[in-house]
């Protein structure tokens, strides 16, 4: 039986570039979640000999890894806004730029609004909405059949499936407003921008969920197209945008929804995040 130390040592050496950009916390992600421990453990405990089940499994692990599939995929689950969340190949993988939109989907919300996440994938966005602010109505949309399924599983975690509607949906096409608040965090990578992906991303997460298939643009100005006829009087927008959109973003928000009044916000390192616009 190998020790938690000797077990790290051989895996941080396997993860090493170029199979891996972190490979130390990747080995210590990996193995924390085999033992149900965290990281601080590890290190306090490196002479712990680990069951022969938990070493074969670490090493697979390992070798999954190696092959650059994400540690959320492995391990089956990704933290966001301080939740923990299932993901699969069917989902995008939470990022914490993220984050942003729903601090400012948190501040704008009021009672009894009715908030749409257009392109739920795990359910991240809806969920935290629904559990943040119990006294809105949340729908959340996706037109992947197995993304929604993946968000119905995470909101029965979070005991917030009652609290929330999914609807199998082309982005607004079908869906009946009006909706005080519309939330989305579409596909907006350019197939240039595509091709130049680490292979973690581009080789195992949806590019559906990703990449529009054109300049980048493509979803947000079909999201920008419909969002006014969806829109509630005093209702808002937010979508998030690559770190290079903004300015194409405002230009095309001007020009479909020329009753709202847009701003880009910026995330904490200071790009171009979030498109919002407000009657």
């Amino acid at each position: 039986m190998s020790t938690v130390k000797h077990a790290l040592t051989q895996a941080i050496a396997a993860l090493s570039k170029p199979n891996a950009d972190t490979p130390r916390l990747d080995a210590e992600v990996l193995l924390a979640h085999l033992l149900h421990q965290n990281r601080a453990w590890l290190a306090a405990h490196n002479d712990f000999l680990l069951p022969l089940e938990i070493e074969a499994q670490y090493k697979r692990f390992i070798r999954r890894r190696a092959r650059r599939e994400p540690v959320a995929y492995i391990i089956g689950q990704r933290e966001f806004y301080g939740l923990t969340f299932h993901v699969s190949p069917q989902t995008l993988i939470p990022r914490p730029e993220t984050e942003l939109l729903v601090e400012e989907a948190l501040r704008l919300l009021q009672p009894g609004w009715r908030a749409l996440d257009v392109g739920t994938g795990s359910g991240c966005i809806a969920i935290t909405l629904a559990l943040r602010a119990p006294q809105i109505t949340v729908f959340a949309s996706d037109i992947s059949a197995g993304a929604l399924d993946v968000a119905r599983k995470n909101a029965r975690q979070h005991k917030a499936a009652k609290r929330i509607q999914f609807l199998q949906a082309d982005l607004l096409k079908g869906l009946n407003g009006p909706f005080n608040l519309i939330v989305s965090n579409p596909p907006y990578i350019s197939m240039e921008e595509w091709a130049a992906l680490a292979p973690d991303v581009k080789d195992y997460e949806p590019a559906l969920a990703l990449n529009d298939g054109a300049s980048g643009l493509k979803i947000i100005e079909r999201i920008l197209q419909d969002a006014p006829a969806k829109l509630a009087p005093e209702g808002a927008l937010l979508i998030e945008i690559g770190a290079g959109q903004g300015a194409a973003t405002l230009k095309l928000a001007q020009k479909y929804c020329p009753l709202l009044r847009f701003e880009i916000k910026q995330d904490l390192a200071r790009r171009d995040r979030l498109l919002v616009g407000r009657f």
